[in-house]
């Protein structure tokens, strides 16, 4: 047969394990991973010594589109996303103006027709406003889900009230997912911790650890009563994590490569400003409990949340310090060096960005090598060294917590509906190769 690409020789990653040989791709789908010498392809590349993953999916990331493109667009966030090796990204919705109703989505949905070089999904923010139409608005094409801020944010994205809340899960039927801090405690401690000239590491004392807490027994509680699936978004604590073991049954649970990998005293010592997000980085306790979770089933995403500003706002004292970290084109490089350190298997990383993410959101058909699923790869050599470098990022914020970090595993080439979209830290395709992923749910 002749196909419109044929990958040779990979170290395939299936959800049962490794397993050498080739990939048929015809009409931007898998159609077979039985192929013979005699079968020929448009483009027929070799893989020898790679490995060949279901394309990698970050869940979470601020692509400042519209409103604050000095920081990042559409454009260059997939461009970013592409270099780092993803295939999909799921772009939330706390933009000016918000992405809130059909008209903030459509505009969203145009610039990636345009633009983007990955998949691109997008979040509905969950407001005061629109809770009547949220069981309407999950349903539209492109949409992953509804996003709910808890606390730390502003204007009509905020949620933070019970009732609220309770509306929110009554409405619809899709996961929901939380950023899940309690607003109240934020706001009776703003004014004895969040004062001009107080140090950088102020910020994870007054974010604490009851914060986080509070906010998910609340979301768990409703969530049960409610009878609608939740999923927690960027668990950073020890105590987070043993309470969501006994929910497994209605949550599901988010942890980023950030907390994963910096850690409080040393990260806000070091990098100042740039060490400062929501929920905040914190001691090497509780990084411990995230990876325990990763490491016993417990975690089922891992994320950038890239969230970049620029970056006269992240030098700014504490007081005054824009919250958010880059990490959408970093992402799979910090977790592959993660892989090469031992600290998670290569199928775990899958599980965890590939298959992880679909299940959640319900893509059908991405997350694993099978056939009939798109044909997104995330190809890698494990055995590449280099460091990052701001100067290779493709970000306008131009900044980086990871700059000059040494990493060991990196994505080599990127296909995005049987698309090679990236070879060799390189955009190779000038068309459009990012689709609207299928949610179903």
């Amino acid at each position: 047969m002749h196909f419109d690409l044929i990958l040779r020789n990979a170290k395939r990653i299936f959800p049962w394990g490794e397993s050498l040989g080739d990939v048929a791709v015809q009409d931007g789908k898998i159609f077979s991973f039985l192929l013979g010498s005699q079968d020929t392809a448009e483009n027929e590349i070799d893989l020898s010594g790679l490995y060949l993953l279901p394309g990698l999916i970050d869940s979470h990331v601020h692509l400042r589109e519209p409103g604050k493109e000095e920081a990042e667009t559409i454009a260059t966030g997939s461009k970013g996303a592409a270099l780092g090796g993803l295939t999909t990204i799921l772009d939330m919705p706390n933009n000016f103006p918000p992405t809130v109703d059909r008209t903030a989505l459509a505009y969203k949905v145009k610039r990636a027709e345009e633009n983007a070089c990955v998949n691109i999904g997008f979040y509905i923010g969950a407001s005061h406003a629109n809770l009547p139409h949220l069981a309407e608005l999950e349903t539209l094409d492109g949409v992953c889900g509804i996003k709910v801020f808890a606390g730390s944010s502003t204007g009509d994205l905020l949620i933070s009230d019970e009732e609220g809340l309770r509306t929110v899960l009554k409405t619809g039927h899709r996961r929901v997912a939380f950023h899940a801090e309690d607003e109240e405690r934020l706001q009776e401690r703003a004014s004895v911790y969040r004062i001009a000239g107080n140090p950088y590491h102020m910020h994870e004392i007054w974010r604490d650890t009851d914060c986080a807490l509070l906010a998910t027994k609340r979301i768990l509680k409703l969530s049960r009563e409610e009878r609608r699936p939740v999923h927690i978004l960027h668990i950073t604590t020890a105590q987070e994590m043993n309470l969501l073991k006994q929910h497994r049954d209605f949550a599901t649970c988010e942890v980023l490569a950030n907390h994963l990998t910096l850690h409080s005293p040393e990260c806000y010592d070091r990098l100042g400003g740039m060490a400062v997000l929501n929920p905040p980085l914190r001691g090497k306790e509780h990084q411990e409990a995230l990876w325990k979770g990763v490491r016993e089933g417990q975690v089922d995403v891992i994320s950038s949340d890239h969230a970049p500003h620029p970056l006269e706002a992240k030098e700014k004292e504490w007081a005054c310090c824009a919250s958010g970290l880059t990490g959408i084109q970093t992402l799979v490089p910090i977790m592959l060096d993660h892989v090469s350190a031992g600290r998670l298997s290569l199928g775990r990383l899958v599980d965890l960005m590939a298959a992880g993410p679909a299940r959640v959101y319900g893509m059908p058909t991405k997350g694993r090598l099978a056939v009939g699923f798109d044909a997104d790869f995330t190809i890698i050599d494990m055995q590449k060294k280099d460091k990052i470098f701001v100067k290779n990022l493709v970000s306008p914020c131009g900044w980086s917590p990871f700059d000059g970090k040494e990493i060991k595993g990196w994505p080599v080439m990127t296909i995005v509906n049987g698309q090679v979209v990236m070879r060799d830290n390189e955009i190779i395709s000038s068309k459009v190769a990012g689709k609207l992923p299928l949610f179903l749910s």
